[in-house]
């Protein structure tokens, strides 16, 4: 058994993802900060759900064809960080839709391609990812309380400054990681090129729940901390309360290898839509009650943990060595049409609709998903991804 880089990567995730908790609670509060309307920063939200949908497939095909992953994590990293810092020129509507679009070109190239790179180095140790990953989820923890405490203090005017100094801790952390590519492997009969993958039974049903997850998550990743402010919750609280969900979610990770060897990923996904389901309504109609905010929060363990591990996994089984990297930016660009069309209709649900009527949407979204992969997804949909 090989010598893992355990903490080089572990380090990576621990800065991506604490990019992501600084985002996901208050890039809304910033927008909103700056005078802009509920359907203005649902569009400028969606934007980067946009990108995501094209970015991962063009930077997967490249990793794929090039097999120099990593430099294309570097170069995302320092592209990232280059383009976002046009925001302290303008905040213009159309600059800042194209400070958003700009840098998440970059942004959506690092991810799928390290996640390619961590799995080559985990090799016959796979069941290990959520070891590592879950620093991602400690990053995003330490970064919504930090900010939470931070922005109760001082204006929103320092965020701008906080992301760039989180992106630049992305940088430093890719030049620290060492390469690895997936085992080659014999072709297997039958197995085609990656169109003919994508067409095994299951597959496009998966990449189409996908979607419907990530159009679900819409309202909460765009509004929720608009919503809990207009409930009375202070912006410390607030920061507490992502962070719940983010603990949850390590937890799962903690027990996940466990948990996949018990069930089926077909078990494993078709809970984590029920549960979705369950959270968006909860979120929607009764988060006044802290007792119950607090127990939809940790649902996060089941609407982004168990789904994210397994969606992992199933991709990971679901590809040949030579498409690894399309089939995880496959995974990347779906979520990002499912985050895009989440934010877009959220932005222009919420002020005619209402909180409630937004969430029992992403309900709704969740419900059809989980119908999706009862009857599509096969029953023998493996435990374990392929050697």
């Amino acid at each position: 058994m090989h010598r893992l880089p355990y903490w080089r990567l572990s380090s990576f995730y621990l800065f991506y993802f604490s990019l992501l908790g600084a985002t996901a609670p208050f890039l809304a509060l910033y927008f909103d900060h700056l005078g802009f309307s509920s359907a203005r920063i649902g569009e400028l939200l969606a934007i980067p759900m946009l990108m995501r949908c094209l970015a991962p497939n063009l930077w997967g095909w490249l990793g794929d064809r090039s097999g120099r992953r990593l430099a294309i994590v570097r170069l995302g990293a320092l592209g990232t960080l280059a383009c976002f810092a046009g925001i302290f020129l303008s905040h213009d509507y159309l600059w800042l839709a194209l400070v958003m679009a700009s840098h998440a070109f970059f942004w959506h190239a690092v991810l799928p391609q390290f996640e390619v790179i961590t799995l080559a180095h985990l090799r016959e140790q796979a069941a290990r990812y959520s070891q590592i990953r879950l620093w991602g989820s400690i990053g995003f923890i330490l970064t919504v309380i930090g900010l939470g405490q931070l922005f109760e203090r001082f204006s929103l005017d320092v965020y701008p400054g906080v992301l760039l100094g989180i992106m630049a801790g992305i940088l430093v952390s890719s030049l620290w990681v060492p390469n690895a590519q997936p085992e080659a492997r014999g072709a297997v009969e039958g197995e085609g090129g990656f169109l003919a993958q994508l067409r095994r039974p299951g597959v496009p049903a998966f990449y189409l729940s996908v979607v419907l997850m990530q159009l679900g998550h819409g309202p909460y990743y765009t509004f929720l901390s608009l919503h809990l402010e207009s409930l009375g919750y202070v912006r410390g609280l607030i920061g507490q309360l992502w962070a719940l969900g983010v603990v949850a979610e390590v937890l799962l990770f903690l027990v996940m290898n466990r948990l996949l060897t018990r069930f089926s990923l077909r078990q494993v996904l078709l809970a984590s839509f029920l549960l979705a389901a369950l959270r968006w309504l909860l979120l929607g109609n009764l988060a006044e009650y802290l007792a119950v905010l607090l127990f939809a929060q940790l649902l996060h363990a089941a609407t982004f943990g168990s789904f994210h591990a397994a969606a992992i996994h199933f991709v990971q089984g679901s590809f040949g060595a030579r498409q690894q990297g399309q089939g995880q930016a496959l995974y990347a660009a779906t979520a990002g049409i499912g985050g895009a069309l989440g934010a877009l209709y959220a932005g222009y649900s919420w002020s005619s609709l209402g909180p409630a009527w937004t969430f029992a949407i992403a309900s709704l979204t969740a419900l059809a998903a989980a119908v999706i992969i009862a009857n599509r997804l096969p029953r023998s949909a493996s435990r374990e991804p392929r050697p």
